[in-house]
């Protein structure tokens, strides 16, 4: 596992591993994909909601509170659920949950069924459908790498990263769209920006995040869990492949985790090791005990191991 962690002035402040390690931020650059929404007038022209824009952020659960506030969203603009050009998939509530969905009687957090538009990353793709149609740009094909809607995010990613766009790696992710790539250490540092800069664009993006965090990611996953549990002052945002992004807004610290084998749980239990460190007293909240220690288990619901810390990071 690799984890750097930086200050407000992009200076390092524990690491452990590689924290120069080039990573793909995946799903934790999407705060940052979600700034031009503010800062381009999607937000403003569409009436768009705290909840709509941490969808925009989110790799949520499918749950149908979620996937309405999307579909009512993408009416707004003028758009259908076809315009998506996300796939299916099942809900991350199945595999990411802690414990598993299971007999809640709240229906709103029931998952949908399986279509685009109740895809983990439906909220993002309504986005950049949105910032197509406010800057002008054709929507048709808008998740491809090098229309004007990736290349207008790749420029914000670039710039909170501090990496020039030319050096930022740049790849279909899963769910069409461009991925992008940066050492972690200036991914930490795009977090570490994204709650200490003067931007009132990141701002609203973060309030959005951190006031409605149930719609970042859903009911006992760990991203929402981790805001609950500490309201306003620690911004979480998981990315596939044992990927994490996460700030410490009191502090004005910038978290960044890769987990080598892409371990999802393995991120989750990093996680809750990393604001341990960092004397937040995480693994001790009521909310995040579940993600400290996570269990492995076969087929046949038997335990046989167990995803646990190892090891510290060091403190420069």
């Amino acid at each position: 596992m690799s984890v750097a962690i930086v200050d407000r002035d992009a200076r390092m402040v524990a690491t452990t591993g590689d924290a120069s390690r080039l990573t793909l931020a995946r799903s934790a650059a999407k705060p940052f994909q979600a700034i031009p929404l503010v800062k381009d007038g999607v937000v403003d022209r569409f009436d768009v909601s705290d909840a709509e824009l941490a969808l925009a952020c989110a790799s949520h659960s499918s749950e149908r509170r979620q996937v309405r506030a999307v579909a009512g969203w993408l009416d707004r603009m003028g758009f259908e659920e076809t315009d998506l050009a996300c796939g299916a998939h099942a809900p991350l509530a199945t595999s990411f949950a802690v414990p598993p969905i299971g007999d809640d009687d709240d229906p709103d957090i029931q998952p949908a069924s399986p279509s685009p538009l109740a895809s983990n990353c439906s909220g993002k793709h309504a986005g950049m459908l949105g910032l197509a149609r406010v800057c002008g740009w054709d929507p048709s094909d808008y998740h491809a790498i090098g229309h004007p809607v990736q290349e207008r995010m790749k420029s914000v990613f670039a710039d909170y990263t501090g990496v020039e766009p030319a050096g930022i790696i740049e790849t279909v992710d899963g769910c069409g769209v461009s991925a992008f790539g940066a050492p972690l250490d200036r991914l930490a540092v795009a977090f570490a920006r994204l709650i200490t800069r003067d931007d009132p664009s990141a701002k609203t993006v973060v309030r959005a995040m951190t006031d409605v965090p149930e719609y970042v990611a859903g009911e006992r996953r760990s991203c929402t869990e981790v805001m609950r549990e500490y309201p306003g002052g620690v911004v979480a945002k998981v990315g596939a492949e044992g990927v994490y992004g996460a700030a410490v807004v009191d502090r004005g610290l910038g978290v960044a985790i890769k987990v080598e084998d892409g371990s999802a749980a393995a991120g989750m239990v990093a996680l809750v090791a990393v604001l341990d460190a960092l004397n937040l007293g995480a693994s001790s909240r009521a909310r995040l005990k579940a993600f400290a220690r996570m269990p492995i288990t076969n087929t046949r619901g038997e335990a046989v191991g167990m995803i646990e810390p190892r090891g510290a990071i060091a403190f420069v």
